[in-house]
Order: structure tokens, then C-alpha cells, then sequence
């Protein structure tokens, strides 16, 4: 199906979410934090990339930024999978160019609703 990018510091969230990507046929790949996930996004193409928010170092909405700076990510939908549930952050996230907002914890078939939306399927 599509190739996304999944971003978070937490082995156990990266897991969960990329379980439940390639049970329903999507090929992941997994970055454990801000500068992982920038080389990953310039050595390969994703149809979609999924980000945390806290991460150490550089957050999301860093990512976020850094990876609509990059001529092969620049319009690549880019979802926020977060704890953080503040309007406050989101409309950051918005300006940075988040394409969406989930907050953990998520239903699996929820995500993947999303993702079909977000991918036009």
C-alpha cells in the first residue's frame, strides 16, 4: 500500500503503530527521534510520515518544520500521534504544516480511518 515513516521514543509506541501499519499492508519504517527521521525522510520517499510531539532533543513540531524544508518531504501528509491534547500546541502544529492530530492513547482502526482519509483512499 503506501510507505510511512513512524517517529517516537518510545520502542513500545514505534512498535504498536507500526504493528498495526503492516497488519493492514503498509510498509514502515521506524525513527526513534528528530534526526533519525531526517535522514530516513532524505534517503527514501513516504507517502506519510507520523510523529510524536515530545521527543528529546528536537520535537515534533521541529520535524515538522524541518522535514516541509526538504524537496521530497515538503508536501508529504504529516499526522501528530501525541499525549498532548492543548489547542494551543495543535494550532503551532498547524502553522509548522502538521496535516493532522491524534491523541494517544489511539484505536488502531481509528488510525487507520485517518490514514485512508489522509492518503485519499
Amino acid at each position: 500500500m503506501s510507505k510511512i515513516l513512524t517517529v517516537d521514543d518510545s520502542r513500545t509506541m514505534r512498535q504498536m503503530v507500526a504493528f498495526t501499519l503492516s497488519d493492514a499492508g503498509h510498509d514502515v519504517d521506524e525513527a526513534e527521534n528528530f534526526d533519525a527521521a531526517c535522514v530516513l525522510a532524505g534517503q527514501h520517499h513516504y507517502d506519510l510520515v507520523i510523529s510524536d510531539i515530545n521527543m528529546p532533543g528536537k520535537n515534533g513540531i521541529e520535524l515538522v518544520k524541518a522535514l516541509r524544508a526538504l524537496p521530497n518531504t515538503r508536501f508529504t501528509p504529516i499526522l501528530m500521534l501525541t499525549t498532548e491534547s492543548q489547542s494551543a500546541l495543535r494550532d503551532e502544529g498547524k502553522r509548522a504544516g502538521a496535516s493532522g492530530w491524534i491523541v494517544k492513547p489511539f484505536e488502531p482502526a481509528k488510525l487507520l480511518e485517518i490514514i485512508d482519509k489522509v492518503l485519499h483512499r
